[in-house]
């Protein structure tokens, strides 16, 4: 199995291996660290050049009390919330269901359909620009709302996500389902006392992936919203430079509010995570 553990390593790629991870962590950490140092300091602070030094007095309670007071920060933050929500809870149902169908089902056409999932995902989704608008405006009343980001998400990240329930569903024993039908239990009982409590870790790691996908979505936010009533926190802070536009310590301090639900969100829900990604990888 690739890559092997490093315990069985060689001493001298176990140093190397000691040596390297503090210091490409400190290297991958070390922007995130700026921007927090940043939004604890105060605009003079800024204006006399002090980039990278410890901040002159602490101004953290303050720019964050500014950043939801003075900008509708707070309204872009509850915009995430009620877009990522749905989108997610959507997006498992969906990928669940077809997942299961594709996995333990045997009908003509399943080849193909899995096709077209797996094909999906390789489409470029800066081409589907357009199109969606143009759908999001003339046939579905959406364009300009909070829907037309949930449609959207749930519906484009549908097909990477029942890829990935399809293969874990796949993976379970045949006969356990078989005897579950022979006691009479129902394809639904089936799938809903049976299955998903087998495939929860997978589930766990799905939510976070996909939290973060859609948390963090830039692109179609400017794409599909325009106002501020349904703008999501990451294309409200590029909304809000225009105000803050030499207020890089508020600039900052909206940065880090904007990334802190989705690494809570990972850290609350790592081991699950962790043993989703692993389900499967060592066989007895």
């Amino acid at each position: 199995m690739f890559p092997r553990p490093i315990q069985t390593a060689s001493p001298g790629a176990q140093t190397l291996y000691r040596i390297a991870l503090p210091v490409s962590l400190v290297i991958w950490l070390l922007p995130l660290l700026a921007i927090f140092l940043t939004s604890a300091r105060s605009a003079q602070d800024l204006a006399a050049g002090n980039y990278w030094g410890w901040p002159h007095g602490t101004h953290l309670v303050g720019n964050y009390e500014a950043v939801f007071t003075s900008s509708p920060m707070g309204r872009y933050l509850l915009n995430s919330v009620e877009i990522t929500l749905p989108a997610v809870a959507a997006t498992l149902i969906l990928s669940t269901l077809a997942g299961f169908g594709l996995a333990k089902y045997r009908f003509p056409g399943n080849t193909a359909v899995l096709a077209i999932f797996i094909a999906g995902n390789f489409v470029p989704f800066q081409i589907l620009m357009i199109p969606v608008r143009d759908l999001m405006i003339h046939v579905f009343p959406l364009y300009d709302t909070i829907w037309a980001l949930v449609v959207f998400h749930a519906a484009f990240q549908t097909g990477f996500c029942t890829l990935f329930m399809r293969n874990f569903i796949r993976e379970l024993p045949d006969s356990l389902i078989e005897a579950s039908r022979m006691d009479g239990a129902g394809e639904f009982s089936v799938f809903r006392l049976i299955v998903l409590p087998l495939i929860r870790p997978a589930l766990a790691a799905l939510a976070v992936l996909e939290f973060t996908f859609i948390w963090n979505d830039y692109f179609w936010a400017l794409v599909l919203v325009q106002s501020d009533s349904a703008r999501p926190i990451t294309a409200g802070l590029q909304a809000l430079q225009g105000m803050w536009l030499a207020s890089w310590q508020l600039m900052s301090a909206g940065a880090i509010v904007a990334a802190t639900p989705s690494v809570a969100i990972f850290f609350l829900m790592q081991r699950h995570f962790i043993s989703g990604l692993t389900l499967g990888a060592v066989k007895e």
